[in-house]
Parts: structure tokens; sequence; C-alpha cells
């Protein structure tokens, strides 16, 4: 998809606080020209697991000052109940490294050691903790990117002043090895298909300019092509990608400011910019999208996470409703993070005080109210239970009836939405 244009009348507006915020699916919002925040729980592609560092208590005899102590803990979550299982070594983590599970339930560790990157895959063995050692990356930077969908493969981007090499860093034949090598500097990571074929990355080419996603193709040497052009001096950028439906999350500042907005992968439809995804004081990040979804993009109920002044809490949307749901998030919400099943229930990962591992289920709302401006205060629509469950089973969930993207009313329209 390369997108040519924007469908809105509000090109030029003046923005509100929240705008210019370039959040992404794997973090907070922060301001612009700020690093960014490495995520510290991860899902693996199909939701089976999760990994994250965890900190632990370290008594002050056990090591020279006492007080905490990093280590990898992986999430069950495709069981009748989830679970963690503690993945320590000898010695404490850096705070610094990534995790990343992959489908077989293993957990792939990125580390620092002085001017390199080493990779391993964890697993427990017994009481234990093993550990396989698949080779170091030397680079100044190295990021892993999302879970590959195959759930075997893992990736990596290490970003230098002309290019940016797209590094296999797991289920390659031989260890580390670089297997695309892109003009300009590139961040971000979206996979495209359900083969880890295709991947979107955010491209800066060398001398500056706009930021503009492109497509990878990592079985053809990492050839390039456009993939999002909203307008020639914008940035835009791709945070979400639904291979099933061809449903695009992005963020663009072709209106005059940072906005989300979304497309369809191969259309020839402009891209939406909608007005109820700009609540007033908040930040907005996608983080999820509702699979399984064939055809009808505009059906994909979209998981938000949304950050104000109050904490942070849940946005569920849809292309065909035009309206931003809100609820209140689980205490201990692993923010940002959260997983769709086809059936439309959101799973939420949490863990507070009484409850190591829990997973807190979120059931889509049907849009079958009027389109009116969504409440910005966290839970307003959450109702007397805010709208979770325990983990277990669900009630049958109501679903729209699709419309197709080409009838959808989303031009013309004075109403928020």
């Amino acid at each position: 998809m390369t997108a040519c244009a924007i469908e809105n009348g509000t090109a030029g507006a003046t923005g509100t606080a929240g705008d210019g915020l370039p959040d992404g699916p794997d973090g907070p919002a922060t301001p612009l020209g700020a690093p960014p925040v490495a995520p510290v729980f991860t899902i693996a592609a199909d939701g089976s697991y999760a990994a994250r560092l965890a900190l632990a208590d370290v008594a002050a005899e056990a090591s020279d000052e006492g007080g905490g102590a990093w280590f990898v803990e992986r999430w069950t979550l495709d069981g009748p109940e989830p679970y963690a299982v503690p993945l320590p070594l000898d010695q404490p983590e850096e705070p610094d490294s990534e995790v990343l599970p992959l489908a077989d339930g293993r957990v792939l560790i990125r580390r620092r050691v002085a001017d390199r990157h080493t990779v391993s895959l964890l697993y427990p063995t017994g009481p234990g903790t093993g550990e396989l050692p698949l080779g170091a990356v030397a680079c100044p930077d190295l990021t892993l990117l999302p879970p590959s969908p195959d759930g075997v493969s893992a990736y990596a981007l290490s970003a230098g002043a002309h290019s940016t090499s797209v590094w296999q860093v797991a289920g390659g034949a031989f260890g580390p090895e670089p297997v695309a090598e892109v003009p300009g500097r590139c961040s971000g990571g979206v996979w495209l298909d359900r083969a880890g074929r295709m991947l979107a990355l955010d491209r800066e080419m060398p001398g500056g300019g706009p930021v503009k996603a492109v497509a990878v193709d990592l079985e053809r040497g990492g050839e390039v092509t456009p993939l999002l052009q909203i307008a020639p001096d914008s940035n835009d950028r791709l945070l979400l990608a639904d291979p099933d439906s061809g449903l695009l999350l992005l963020r663009s500042d072709a209106p005059g400011h940072d906005r989300l907005g979304w497309g369809v992968l191969g259309s020839c439809l402009p891209v939406r910019i909608p007005e109820c995804l700009r609540p007033a004081d908040v930040a907005v990040t996608p983080f999820a999208v509702q699979p399984g979804q064939v055809l009808t993009p505009e059906s994909c109920a979209v998981a938000l996470r949304i950050d104000g002044a109050a904490g942070s809490w849940v946005g569920v949307w849809r292309p065909a409703g035009r309206r931003l749901h809100q609820f209140a998030a689980p205490e201990g919400w692993q923010a940002g993070r959260g997983v769709w099943a086809r059936d439309g229930v959101l799973r939420l990962p949490y863990a507070d005080g009484n409850v190591a591992c829990g997973v807190a289920l979120l059931e889509a709302p049907v849009d079958d109210e009027p389109c009116v401006p969504a409440s910005a205060e966290p839970g307003a629509e959450a109702g007397a239970e805010n709208g979770m469950q325990p983990s277990g089973a669900t009630a049958p969930l109501s679903v729209c009836k699709p419309v197709p993207l080409g009838q959808a009313p989303l031009t013309g329209r004075m109403t928020p939405g």
C-alpha cells in the first residue's frame, strides 16, 4: 500500500495536548527527540507465551549492597490458567537487556557485553535454567524487533549513519547473520504477513528528510518498496498491521501535527484520520488488532493504550464504529500489552500484590449507539465491573455486521469519529 492522501477535513488544525508524541506499540509516549523506551513485557506472535525482566529482592549478605536483581520471567498465557516461570541464572541480568519469547516456550535474551551484543535462548530445566548461546553481533546498538509471526525466528536492527542492518539472531543455521541492508536509518518494525517475510520499517534517508514507512522483503535480499507516502514532507510511521484483514494503524504529521490514522494494505483508498482518536490531554497508542477479520478491515477491534494525568487505561475502537470506548485497566496491567482472540475478547496481562501472573478479559463493545465524543476519564464506559472478567470462560459476543470498506460512511461526515 502506498497511501497518497488523507480523508479528513482537519488538515492544518491546531493540535491538542498529547499531539506530537511519537508513541508506538512498544511503550508510552515520549517527547519528540527522546530515546525510545525498551519494552519490558513482550508477547509471542501467537499469544502463547510472554516474557519480561522481573525484579527480585536480594539479601544484603548475598551481595555487596543488597537490593534488587533482574532475572528473566516467562509467562504461559494459552493454558486454562496463566502462570509464570522464573528463569534465573548464576548472576543477575542487566536492566537494559531485551527478552523475546518464542512459540516453543524458550526465551531469547539480548545482552550488551562491552562492544558486542550476545544472544542466548533460556528455557526451564527442572529446578534450574538452561542456556543455549547463539552467538554475538559486534555493533554499537542492536534492538530486537517484535516477535516474528513464524514463532521460531527472531530479528534485530542495527542502525548506522547511512544504512541499517537487519539481523536474524535466532532460527538460522549458523547463529546471528545479516539478512538485509537497508539504506537510511531505520526504526520501528511491523510484520506485514504471517510467514515472517515482509517487514515494515520507518526509514529516514541519509542526509535527513521525512520519515517514511517502507516494506522490506527479507527473502529477496532486503528489497525495499515504499509503503506510506501521505504527503511529500510528512513523517509517516507504521504502528501496527493485521495480515488477515490488511488493516494498518499509522501515525502521520501530514495534518500539521502527529495524528493516528488507518488504511488498508494494497488499497487505493485514502488514509483516514479519525477525530475520535484524538481525545484531549491524553496520548493514544494502538497495541493490538483483532485477527481473523478477513476482507473486513473496518470491523477489526483495535486496542489502544491511553496515557493521561490519571495514569494509563484501555481504549477500544473500530474503524466502522468511529467511537473510542474507554475502560479502566486491571490493577498491575503490563501497560500497552494485550492479545485479541478472534471472537473479540481482549486478554490483558497483569501482576499485582495478590496475583503474580494474571490475565483480565475484556469483551469488545458493540458499536450500536450514536457516535458521540468519548469521555477522557479512565473507565468512563467501564460500568460497575469495569468491563473486566477474570481468566476463564467468556460470554458470547455479538459483533457488528461488517461494512465493506468501499461503502463505509467515512467521507463528508460532520460528527466526530
